[in-house]
């Protein structure tokens, strides 16, 4: 099973998330049906078809196949991502909507290229890190290669726009950079350019200040821009210790914004209550710590590196969207992995989870010989 797997444990955190996330999301879409123009059925369908079903398939092909065809594989499907993210703004291919123009219309349903963008940006950079360490000390090698491996697709992104995207790349490929053996002095560049940057967009778009501006005054206008964080903390704290039961939201009906979205967490919340959201939360600590684990006991700096960054790009985003919904954060728009309603963010996930399944069943090999 070990074998089949590449790492049981992780295999079995995921399964529960998936399954698990799948019964969450079903739940919350009958939420939908008090709404009028409410495509329940359109909803599950691009769920299951786009996302679920694609994923375990790349999941599987993924995790079978040989390291070295992975390795080769990077730089190409970097490159395609970068295109494939870059054809959002080709008139008639790109799809806008709510201000934002980050998905490509298939006519009966839309991806979003940015998920596919965050592996492939995890991928080449880990590949970079390991053929370039013990050179990072070098502004060529260490911090000129960050700012392009990183800062063209970041640079698309901000384009589109989708701060939320560049925000889980840039602390996830700076934790990499940091494991990398990186030295200090590029970190507070960094650390300076990300401040000045973040301040910079944040009064240059109106919609960000109107985001930190709900997380300083939560209470502040609950009618509009504090609609959706207060109806969050309602039906959080109306879940109690236990919740009302699996099915019996009553803030997905007509109250939360997006209930299969960004805002599942909260009808989860409030239909397994405080015990429900503390399991959750701990079950995205276990993935991250298997990921972790993984990560060190990998047979290559390549492994190393590709696993840590898939790791946190899917634990930074689900704790940035759980903090979201607690007011621990700003409003960030980003799905929660595994559950929330996206089917190329989930397929994206699922994928993910077959690269690092593919290394650590590699890493099993090498421990067994």
């Amino acid at each position: 099973m070990k074998s089949l797997t590449g790492d049981r444990l992780f295999a079995l955190i995921v399964t529960i998330l998936v399954v698990g996330g799948a019964a969450m999301f079903l739940s919350a879409a009958l939420g939908l049906l008090a709404r009028q123009n409410a495509d329940l059925g359109h909803l599950a369908v691009t769920q299951l078809v786009l996302g679920l079903i694609p994923g375990v398939i790349a999941l599987v092909v993924i995790r079978f196949l040989p390291p070295s065809l992975l390795l080769k594989s990077v730089l190409p499907y970097y490159v395609f991502s970068l295109l494939l993210t870059a054809s959002v703004f080709i008139p008639g291919l790109g799809h806008h909507t709510n201000g934002a123009t980050r998905w490509i219309d298939l006519g009966p349903v839309t991806i979003q290229p940015a998920e596919f963008l965050k592996i492939a940006v995890v991928l080449m950079f880990a590949a970079y890190l390991a053929k370039m360490k013990g050179k990072l000390s070098e502004f060529k090698y260490g911090l000129g290669g960050f700012i392009v491996i990183v800062g063209i697709p970041a640079l698309l992104l901000l384009l589109q726009p989708n701060t939320s995207t560049v925000l889980v790349i840039g602390v996830t490929t700076a934790a990499m950079y940091f494991i990398a053996g990186a030295p200090w002095r590029d970190f507070a560049i960094l650390a300076v350019a990300a401040l000045l940057g973040l301040t910079g967009l944040v009064f240059m778009r109106p919609y960000l200040m109107q985001r930190v501006m709900t997380f300083v005054h939560p209470s502040h206008d609950s009618l509009a821009s504090g609609y959706q964080i207060q109806q969050s903390l309602i039906a959080i704290g109306s879940g109690g210790l236990l919740g009302r039961g699996f099915g019996q939201s009553v803030q997905k009906f007509n109250y939360l914004p997006e209930p299969v979205g960004d805002s599942i967490f909260a009808v989860y919340s409030e239909e397994f209550g405080f015990l429900g959201a503390v399991l959750l939360v701990l079950l995205f600590t276990a993935f991250a710590a298997r990921g972790f684990m993984i990560a060190v006991e990998a047979n290559n700096a390549f492994g190393t590196f590709a696993v840590t960054g898939l790791t946190m790009v899917i634990t930074v985003s689900a704790f940035l969207n759980i903090g979201a919904m607690l007011s621990i954060f700003p409003l960030t728009g980003l799905p929660l992995p595994f559950i929330s309603h996206g089917g190329t963010a989930l397929l994206a996930a699922l994928a993910s989870v077959g690269i690092i399944l593919n290394i650590a069943a590699h890493r099993a090999k090498k421990r067994a010989k």
